[in-house]
């Protein structure tokens, strides 16, 4: 987090931010139940379950609450460099 950020919906904060570390668990549920039957270790995955890919970190925006990738704060600070 060594980049300014500028948040891409409200267009005015710069300062005031949620990061939200991602920690995805993958799990077999029990179809009838909802009950964590398996939790599968990293590597350990079967062939129909796709490992996660998404981002490690999103941002939210303390302003305006809104939430997403970590480089469009950062791309719309670039963009748009303080004066």
């Amino acid at each position: 987090m060594a980049n300014p950020y500028l948040c891409p919906n409200c267009k005015t904060n710069r300062t005031r931010f949620n990061v939200i570390e991602q920690n995805p668990v993958a799990v077999k549920l029990d179809p009838s139940t909802g009950d964590v039957v398996q939790q599968y270790e990293d590597g350990e995955l079967d062939m129909f379950h796709l490992p996660y890919k998404g981002s490690e970190r999103l941002i939210q925006c303390g302003a305006c609450g809104i939430v997403g990738e970590e480089e469009m704060y950062i791309k719309r600070a670039q963009s748009n460099p303080r004066a």
